[in-house]
């Protein structure tokens, strides 16, 4: 009897981007892989360990990919993917998200099952909370401390002593204390190499200067962890830190080109669209992925070059001269030559395919149940890999 892998494998045998219904994901594997190998041949010289955040992918072969070894290590934002991926083998596991004491339980749980997953946390609350259910539990659970190194999002300030300590002394009444983490968000708006390498070293400063602090009260704190796509590409000093988190180099995305970590012919992730449409007066070519296939994301609004909802592609995933995505209803997408140019409209007719490039690769992945694998120019459909969402 056929199995349903079989048939997926069957119908992926003969699919091509011409003939896979549309919108749909495509993501390029060979792309994919050098983004990999990349960040992996740019850390090895600084002895870390690379802990790939999955919620990019949310897909077991990406992690599969992305990771170590086959249990990991790795980073979640979600216990739905904590739960996804310890049920395919993942077995080191850091919840990267401030813990609500609700939640508890499914930690617990997964933990009861040999996954060693860690929380982040940066209230004493947080903390008394943990340590009350670990010592319930007669299990303690191990959390890292997540430290504010830029004032982008949450986290104790690096030089809070006094928050550090009443945190670490809470978690340790019942708890482990793993470490601590930072995130530094606020790379994202840099635009130079000197201004990613200097949010690298602050980054790095930062949670050591944490680490310190715990240490020298004589907690413990094993764990050093920072983690940010474009702090980890930059980043040129690692003394101190034991590993690095980031996510969205497995695919890339115009915002991580904006800001400079990658060239468009990096962006492994594009939206494939079928034309529908013209309105010829206004210079519109109308496709049939809108925001429900690109996500609300405008990321790049904020940068210097401004990329509608996404670049524009061919089938074999070249850009045409300036051509955008430049608005979008839930199931329309309107393409455009970019304003201020003096690009010109491509002769595409009605049923002609283009891909899209989006803005932020988490968020357009988000809005599909399945990524279409071809490689390079090719344009055979090989796999079709399921992906996940919710929490």
């Amino acid at each position: 009897m056929t199995t349903l892998m079989e048939k997926t494998a069957t119908q992926d045998d003969a699919a091509t981007l011409a003939t896979v219904e549309t919108p749909c994901l495509i993501l390029d594997a060979d792309r994919m892989d050098r983004n990999i190998a990349r960040l992996r041949a740019h850390l090895a010289p600084m002895g870390v360990t690379l802990r790939p955040h999955l919620k990019t992918g949310k897909s077991i072969e990406v992690a599969h990919r992305l990771m170590e070894t086959p249990q990991g290590p790795a980073t979640v934002s979600t216990l739905k993917e904590a739960e996804q991926f310890a049920a395919a083998g993942v077995r080191d596991l850091i919840y990267a998200v401030g813990i609500a004491p609700d939640k508890l339980p499914r930690v617990l749980a997964l933990r009861e099952k040999g996954v060693d997953i860690a929380v982040v946390l940066d209230t004493v609350e947080q903390a008394e909370a943990v340590a009350a259910a670990s010592r319930e539990a007669g299990t303690a659970i191990p959390a890292l401390i997540e430290v504010d190194c830029d004032g982008h999002r949450s986290g104790v300030l690096p030089d809070d002593s006094a928050a550090l300590l009443a945190i670490g002394r809470a978690l340790v009444e019942g708890g482990e204390l793993r470490g601590v983490m930072t995130h530094a968000g606020g790379s994202y708006a840099a635009r130079t190499p000197e201004e990613l390498r200097r949010y690298a070293e602050v980054e790095r400063k930062s949670v050591v200067d944490a680490a310190t602090t715990l240490r020298d009260a004589g907690l413990p704190c094993p764990v050093v962890s920072v983690g940010s796509t474009p702090t980890a590409h930059f980043a040129t000093d690692l003394t101190g830190v034991t590993e690095v988190r980031a996510g969205v180099f497995v695919f890339f995305d115009l915002v991580m080109h904006g800001i400079g970590v990658c060239a468009v012919d990096d962006i492994a992730l594009s939206v494939l669209g079928t034309v529908i449409g013209f309105q010829k007066e206004k210079g519109w070519i109308l496709i049939d992925a809108g925001w429900m296939a690109m996500s609300r994301d405008r990321g790049t609004a904020k940068q210097p070059v401004d990329q509608g909802y996404g670049i524009v592609c061919t089938l074999d995933g070249m850009p045409y001269p300036d051509l955008i995505l430049a608005d979008a209803n839930q199931e329309h997408g309107i393409i455009t030559v970019r304003p201020g140019t003096d690009a010109q409209l491509p002769p595409l007719k009605i049923g002609d395919r283009v891909r899209v490039m989006p803005n932020h690769a988490c968020s357009t992945a988000a809005q599909h149940p399945a990524y279409h694998i071809v490689h390079g120019d090719d344009p055979a459909v090989t796999a079709t890999w399921s992906r996940f969402g919710g929490w």
